[in-house]
């Protein structure tokens, strides 16, 4: 972080903020091979050849080098297959984080800053939802809907609004007792325009950090789901697809497992970064 350097502008800042520019160069890459996909794949991600099945990478011994990454079982190019798996993730992380931050942040600022009967309704909705256990209750709610990523993405914002909706909550609370809200009211301004205007801009900071933890989230949702066979078609490449098919060959062809949970890791470890280098920087009490 810049000491000092508050009067700078907020894009540079960021820049110079080392675990925003990680996070934003790994999303910036994924964004870009997600986009890419069909210049970048070296093969048909769906394409199978059994007798090059399990090839290891090109650089180990008898790799070939049409294969950078190796096959998987039915001879499918796995580099092609972890590409094309960067889209469905990236998807879901984008839609589904979004999607759950707006019915979320909504419903937390009108609890948070009106009170009374609002926050109760809204309050005891949150603790019966989050009484359920989350990886399960996706697993149901993508069962009931039906198979496919728009149920996935369903699944994530039914659940996750609640993530958003108590922490946005507790601090729209607090910001209602600012002396900028009573200033608000004092020169005759609506508590509505108050609540957009004045208190949602404060609540940004925190709001950004948990839209980057959502989206890591995400992918680890569906993740999970297309491990369970619950997201997509099972020959659809997914990073989940992978990672159930490799744990059956673990120990003949190890890359088959960790190279989609590399992804994963990678991608999640990235989003938590941006999320906090952003914090960071445009957050007055932090740089404080």
């Amino acid at each position: 972080m810049i000491e000092g350097r508050a009067d700078l502008p907020i894009t540079y800042r960021i820049l110079h903020e080392p675990r925003a520019v990680f996070g934003l160069g790994i999303l910036g890459l994924m964004i870009a091979v997600a986009l890419m996909a069909p210049w970048l794949a070296p093969h048909d991600p769906l394409e199978q050849d059994l007798l090059a099945s399990f090839l290891p990478p090109s650089w180990q011994e008898s790799g070939d080098p049409a294969f950078l990454l190796g096959t998987d079982t039915l001879g499918r190019d796995v580099a092609s297959r972890l590409i094309y798996g960067t889209r469905t993730a990236l998807i879901v992380a984008l839609v589904a984080a979004t999607l759950a931050a707006l019915l979320g942040t909504t419903l937390g600022m009108l609890a948070g800053f009106y009170g009374g009967k609002t926050d109760m309704l809204i309050s005891r909705a949150v603790d019966i939802w989050m009484s359920f256990p989350a990886v399960l209750l996706s697993i149901v709610l993508v069962a009931v809907i039906g198979a496919g990523l728009h149920a996935v993405i369903i699944a994530i914002v039914i659940i996750d609004w609640t993530r958003f909706c108590r922490v946005i909550r507790a601090e729209t609370m607090v910001q209602k007792e600012r002396d900028y809200v009573a200033s608000g009211i004092t020169i005759g301004l609506t508590r509505f325009r108050i609540l957009i205007q004045e208190v949602l801009p404060n609540l940004m900071p925190l709001l950004i950090v948990l839209l980057t933890l959502e989206m890591g989230i995400a992918i680890v949702v569906e993740t999970i789901l297309s491990f369970v066979g619950l997201s997509v078609a099972s020959d659809t490449p997914t990073w989940g697809n992978l990672i159930q098919e490799g744990r059956q060959y673990i120990h003949q062809v190890p890359w088959l497992l960790g190279l989609p949970v590399a992804c994963v890791v990678l991608s999640v470890l990235s989003l938590n970064a941006l999320g906090d280098g952003i914090k960071e920087v445009i957050d007055p009490e932090t740089r404080q």
